[in-house]
């Protein structure tokens, strides 16, 4: 294992490198992760794969010291950076760099060999998520929220005694946002990635034209990310739909047969 710094703008980029595979990989992590959240798949991909796990801006070892939004425009460059031959990579992501990677098949659809998304987020338009970060009056009530928290468990504790959330999503809750710490992270992340928007449909479309291999996996037991929300791509050329026995925490050792069988199989 190695890794290194990326020196891009005014920023610092963080990455690991794992494996000596002839084959790219770009790992993109979950939420309130980094990119060693991928070593445990060394063993599994890094005789075929090097593997490169970058941590995105306010996770990790990475410093963004912009005051614009991460851009998929921005990611792109940082794989140039890294990724400086005109052969194709493969893309491995969890949770939240499933949307990530997504918003890349648009991107760059013809230079992708395979994406594995693992319990991805994108597949579903939250409705919290786009008022906090797609408008100006949503952010602004969601920075002064995290400063003044309150209300909100007020609110999320009337629903929870409702039984209208259930319990997964209710430890999701104040697993990252009972610190202030965490929620100060959590509007940062939030509002400085609100950029990648993967469109489904467009997606389906661009794997069966560019020939991409699309494979999802899914934790029938996950109240996080539903693997109902992938029907789009239901019987869609070169796409994959997965569900094994687990809940949303994929990334574990004792998964890694699985996951790696999305790249190898």
């Amino acid at each position: 294992m190695q890794h290194h710094f990326l020196a891009y703008k005014a920023s610092l980029i963080h990455y690991y490198v794992f494996g000596k595979g002839a084959k790219t990989l770009f790992c993109f992590h979950g939420y309130g992760e980094n990119g060693y959240s991928f070593a445990f798949l060394n063993n599994r991909l890094g005789d075929d794969y090097t593997l490169y796990a970058i941590d995105f801006p306010f996770h990790g070892k990475t410093q963004w010291n912009e005051e614009a939004p991460f851009m998929p425009d921005d990611l792109i460059a940082i794989i140039r950076l890294i990724h400086f031959t005109n052969t194709k990579f493969s893309l491995l992501s969890y949770s939240m760099g499933g949307r990530v990677a997504m918003h890349l098949i648009e991107k760059m659809p013809g230079e992708i060999e395979t994406a594995a998304l693992v319990a991805p987020d994108g597949l579903h338009q939250n409705i919290w998520y786009r008022l906090t970060t797609q408008t100006r009056l949503g952010n602004k009530a969601f920075a002064y929220t995290m400063k003044n928290p309150g209300w909100f468990f007020k609110t999320v504790n009337a629903i929870a005694k409702l039984k209208l959330l259930n319990k997964s999503i209710i430890k999701f809750i104040h697993y990252y946002l009972d610190e202030e710490k965490e929620r100060m992270l959590l509007y940062k992340r939030w509002t400085f990635m609100r950029r990648f928007k993967p469109n489904l449909q467009h997606i389906k479309q661009l794997c069966g034209t560019y020939n991409v291999q699309l494979n999802f996996l899914f934790g029938e037991y996950d109240r996080i990310i539903l693997s109902k929300r992938a029907g789009v791509f239901n019987n869609a050329k070169n796409i994959s739909i997965k569900t094994i026995h687990a809940g949303h925490q994929l990334m574990k050792e004792k998964y890694a047969n699985e996951i790696a069988a999305l790249l190898n199989d």
